[in-house]
């Protein structure tokens, strides 16, 4: 997909208040979420639409004309929100900076000495592109719908199933569904590095296509972490890449060098021309970079920086660093993606392949291999984060059994037929009401719950299974059928389960870097399965089927499949009295969950502070 050229100054002024809108209600639920203002403060109307939430150091009270208050502290503000001062004069607040402003001197934290004026560029930011996006949308749809139309198709998905292969529709899918983003981010699409032609020329959410260069690597200036199966890198590259191969070979030969002595390097094009031939000037001089090579277009994934070739075939796809800061931190790759990605996928694999009842129910996109700038005489591989890649196999997206993968993220996005979410038209498939909605979130809670909570409770494995990093498996009469996770090298695990089970995993280690392997305490893997599953993936699911179905009963359905996920491993535990804490965390007790507004605000002097939220699945809806 093409998107026009051109700067945010200009688009329609009804993109921009839309763009206000939406970062006003990120933020409102940010703030309440994370408690930085008071949410058992709001007095609330009558009939549960308006509150008013005093701010006693202003002397001040907010009115938000349309808020609801839904299951685990969600505020979500629809409406316009004024501030009233002690002389009762009122004022709209029309920007989150309003809001900031007014507000700030009654927060619970304690931000940074440029904490705020960091976050209001963010958001600032953030909003140009998303006004962006939605004037390319716009385009987008009308598209797609005419191409719907006129083969005859009611959706999307059914749509894309007829016409693309499996592994082209999951990333035309993949790509639609970048446009949110992450539920607790109020800076969502902030990207501070890109020029507004860069942004639609290198983003997701655009259908943008960017190219790769493959440059080369001396091999002794290269670490490389590898699965067991994996004979060597150059081996596997010439492999799965074999025409791009043939041409690296070819570029190194007439500039009279011996291919066996480099390795091939994948570089995203906007990070090299910005970043890498500038930072890596000595390296590039030395003749231990080749910047020099072919290049291949490729689709950028939801993350922006994972890349699939743009092939009728599938291919590999390819992990890349690329200095932009996005939304919460610089998209670099460090030395632990690269060592620990190979070192999971083979622990996970292992794993699956023994454990029938869960492998049977989960994929996962294995990280087969990795590489990083390893200066040979020191060492040092921290400049290599800007400097690395991982391959990640493609087999759970490029099928033949007739289910077809969607990104969680997707499932919640518009449709370009009805503005409803897309997993609109899967339940449609079932029935179109609350009894097939119902139905449907039972089996795609279990699909998702079962081999999450199985890994995690019997090997302390943790996946980040947020909507970005899951990807479920429909058949089609849109029922879910598994669970295909992704992204490892920052996954956590608790070596004493799967040590007791008789496997191993070589930790990362490393001076400044948080570690990912725990052997004393298991919250913190706990908590990331938490966050990720329940609080920003099932919990919004519960959310949007709510909306949209009234299915109130979202949150009862998805506490039953949780019980069911724990009696099912119940017999296979190790412990017992483990097994009666986690229920009791996971059932129970409040929700830990990554506090990532206080995060920015105090700009990232501790990345695991977390808050808690009110557990769901003991409230009644």
């Amino acid at each position: 997909m093409t998107s026009r050229a051109g700067g945010s100054d200009m688009l329609d002024p009804q993109l921009h208040q839309q763009a206000r809108h939406n970062a006003l209600a990120r933020l409102v639920r940010c703030l309440l979420a994370e408690r930085i203002l008071n949410p058992d403060a709001l007095l609330w109307s009558e009939d549960g639409r308006q509150a008013w939430l005093p701010l006693w150091a202003a002397r001040k009270v907010l009115h938000f004309a349309d808020l609801q208050r839904l299951p685990a502290n969600t505020m979500l503000n629809r409406g316009v929100i004024d501030v009233i001062d002690d002389k009762g004069r009122r004022r709209r607040l029309d920007e989150p900076a309003d809001l900031i402003a007014e507000s700030s001197a009654d927060w619970s934290v304690e931000p940074a000495s440029d904490g705020i004026a960091r976050l209001l560029a963010d958001i600032d930011n953030s909003m140009q592109n998303d006004a962006l996006i939605r004037r390319h949308r716009e385009n987008w749809i009308e598209s797609l719908s005419r191409k719907i139309a006129d083969d005859g198709d009611t959706g999307l998905i059914s749509h894309l199933q007829r016409t693309h292969p499996v592994h082209q529709a999951a990333m035309l899918l993949d790509q639609w569904g970048s446009l949110e983003g992450h539920p607790f981010y109020p800076t969502w699409k902030s990207k501070p590095g890109l020029s507004a032609r860069e942004v639609e020329a290198l983003s997701p959410e655009f259908g943008a296509r960017v190219n790769l260069r493959i440059a080369a690597l001396r091999q002794d200036w290269a670490y490389v972490e590898m699965m067991s199966h994996v004979d060597s890198y150059n081996g596997w590259f010439r492999h799965n890449y074999p025409e791009l191969w043939d041409a690296w070979v070819n570029a190194l030969t007439e500039k009279g060098q011996t291919p066996a002595d480099w390795l091939p390097l994948p570089i995203h094009a906007w990070h090299l021309d910005h970043f890498v031939r500038r930072e890596f000037a000595d390296e590039i001089a030395a003749g231990v970079l080749l910047v020099d090579g072919p290049e291949i277009a490729t689709i950028p994934s939801m993350s922006f920086r994972t890349m699939l070739p743009d092939l009728e075939e599938a291919r590999p796809f390819i992990k890349l660093p690329v200095a932009v800061w996005m939304t919460s931190e610089m998209r670099t790759l460090q030395a632990k993606s690269i060592h620990m990605g190979p070192r999971l996928s083979t622990l996970i694999s292992d794993i699956l392949a023994a454990d029938e009842a869960i492998g049977s129910n989960l994929e996962f996109f294995r990280e087969e291999l990795g590489a990083i700038l390893h200066h040979p005489e020191t060492g040092d591989e921290h400049p290599g984060r800007f400097l690395s890649v991982v391959y990640r196999e493609v087999a759970a997206i490029s099928r033949k059994d007739g289910l077809l993968p969607v990104t969680v993220a997707a499932l919640l996005a518009a449709s370009p037929v009805d503005g409803r979410p897309l997993i609109c038209e899967l339940i449609a498939r079932m029935g179109n009401d609350r009894p097939a909605a119902a139905e449907f979130f039972r089996t795609y809670a279990a699909v998702v719950l079962g081999p999450t909570i199985a890994m995690y409770l019997l090997y302390g494995i943790a996946f980040e299974a947020h909507q970005q990093n899951s990807t479920v498996l429909f058949d089609p009469s849109g029922r879910p059928q598994r669970l295909v996770i992704r992204d490892f090298g920052d996954g956590r695990s608790f070596a004493p389960l799967f040590e007791a089970r008789g496997y191993q995993l070589k930790p990362f280690s490393r001076a400044g870097i948080l570690p990912t392997t725990f052997n004393d305490d298991i919250a913190l893997v706990r908590s990331f399965v938490i966050d990720a599953c329940f609080v920003c993936h099932l919990h919004e699911v519960a959310l949007c089927l709510n909306e949209h179905f009234g299915l109130s009963e979202a949150w009862v359905i998805l506490r039953q499949q949780t019980e069911d996920a724990f009696d099912r491993v119940r017999s296979r535990m190790l412990s017992d009295a483990f097994w009666l804490e986690e229920r009791e965390a996971f059932l129970n007790r409040p929700w830990p969950t990554r506090s990532v507004l206080r995060m920015h605000l105090e700009r990232y002097r501790d990345y695991r502070v977390e808050h808690e939220l009110p557990n769901p699945l003991t409230e009644t809806p």
